[in-house]
């Protein structure tokens, strides 16, 4: 009887014991959980902080010119510290191509399930431009392979592929949709999606080398360039 007594009071110190280790535990845990967020969080600004830069240094000396002791120099961080992200700079400037851009293709790309007519789509497409691309550094990534892609084949390929190519596909589904609808007669801006594109990059590049003797209203331009598009679309096949 004696025993049982004596057992009976180690039971709540047992239990008080294992309920502080628990909490012990937990409270480990999330110190841990913590650490290693305030980890992926600083490790996330060098790398935005490392492509800041290279868009930087690529936007004043070119592709061939920048050096990476330039991009780290700028970034603020050791030449090394760079390597632990991008393996050299021909990878360093596609990523630079792919986060500059990607989201803007992801958007042309999602257009295809908006359920709105065609013409609609590409003027909400054109004032995202002007706003998230040509009013911003952004445009620089597109100028830059508009400048370095003959002499850098292998950036101009990762430029077609990662943006050139998904955007003239998503355009291709929506021009087919608007067919298919009767918004147009004529699949003819879905053979050559290029005519969609092509006024994006010439504001890019009179913005580069003649705004300062006219200036231009991108989004003005690309709104009157779809207008007489789609009018003419009607037209030739009324």
């Amino acid at each position: 009887m004696r025993k049982n007594k004596h057992e009976a009071r180690k039971a709540p110190r047992a239990r008080s014991a294992a309920t502080h280790e628990k909490r012990g535990g937990a409270r480990k845990r999330g110190l841990s959980h913590a650490a290693s967020s305030k980890r992926s969080q600083q490790s996330a600004g060098r790398r935005d902080a490392i492509l800041a830069a290279a868009l930087k240094e690529f936007s004043a000396n070119g592709f061939a010119a920048t050096r990476l002791d330039d991009v780290a120099k700028r970034a603020g961080v050791a030449k090394g510290t760079i390597y632990l992200y991008f393996r050299d700079k021909e990878t360093l400037f596609q990523e630079l191509i792919r986060s500059a851009l990607s989201p803007m293709i992801s958007v042309i790309e999602a257009a295809p399930a908006a359920d709105v007519p065609l013409h609609v789509i590409t003027e909400m497409l054109a004032t995202r431009f002007v706003r998230e691309v040509y009013r911003t550094d952004r445009k620089q990534v597109v100028r830059l392979v508009l400048a370095e892609g003959r002499r850098f084949p292998k950036v101009a390929e990762f430029y077609y592929r990662e943006v050139i190519g998904r955007a003239m596909k998503a355009m291709r589904k929506l021009v087919a949709r608007a067919v298919e609808r009767g918004e147009i007669q004529s699949d003819a801006i879905g053979r050559f999606p290029q005519l969609i594109i092509a006024p994006v990059l010439v504001a890019i590049v009179w913005e580069g080398l003649f705004d300062r003797f006219e200036k231009l209203d991108p989004e003005a331009m690309l709104r009157t360039h779809f207008d007489l598009m789609f009018k003419g679309l009607e037209r030739r096949d009324a």
